[in-house]
């Protein structure tokens, strides 16, 4: 008869193996997982840069005004996903910039809520500040238009 000491090894070595075999096919799901993930993200940044480059485009060509581009622009760059943070505000300062003195000025509807002459007082500002910034702009939706997504 065996011993108990064998028994018990034996019940330790099948415990063991199990929980090996567990182990690896939880970390195939994760690394499968983690692999459906990364082209999502690459299929999502691929159409994000196709409209960065569109719009950057159109504004180069002025298809598009200096601020409507702006306010584009930089909600797209912020929507990018990288491994590694990207300083996007420093790498296209005017873009930014005129963002920044822009994104609370009322668009579409909104703008039905104020009188002519606000509105008027609104569009004159927004074309100084486009008028301030419109050469450093041209040259960075020109970079922008050739932006492409770094790899990981």
């Amino acid at each position: 008869m065996m011993s108990a000491w064998v028994i018990v090894a034996l019940a330790a070595v099948v415990i063991i193996v199990g929980l090996a075999l567990y182990a690896g096919k939880l970390l195939a799901q994760l690394k499968l997982q983690t692999q459906r993930q990364r082209q999502a993200i690459d299929k999502r940044n691929a159409r994000i840069l196709e409209s960065i480059h569109t719009i950057a485009l159109a504004v180069s060509q002025d298809q598009c005004n200096l601020s409507e581009g702006a306010i584009r622009l930089t909600h797209l760059l912020n929507a990018l996903q990288f491994t590694q943070p990207q300083d996007f505000r420093s790498r296209y300062p005017g873009v930014h910039e005129l963002y920044e003195k822009v994104k609370e000025m009322p668009t579409h509807e909104a703008r039905k809520e104020y009188k002519r002459n606000e509105i008027m007082r609104f569009d004159l500002q927004r074309a100084g500040f486009e008028h301030e910034l419109e050469d450093k702009i041209k040259i960075e939706v020109k970079e922008l238009a050739r932006l492409e997504v770094p790899a990981y």
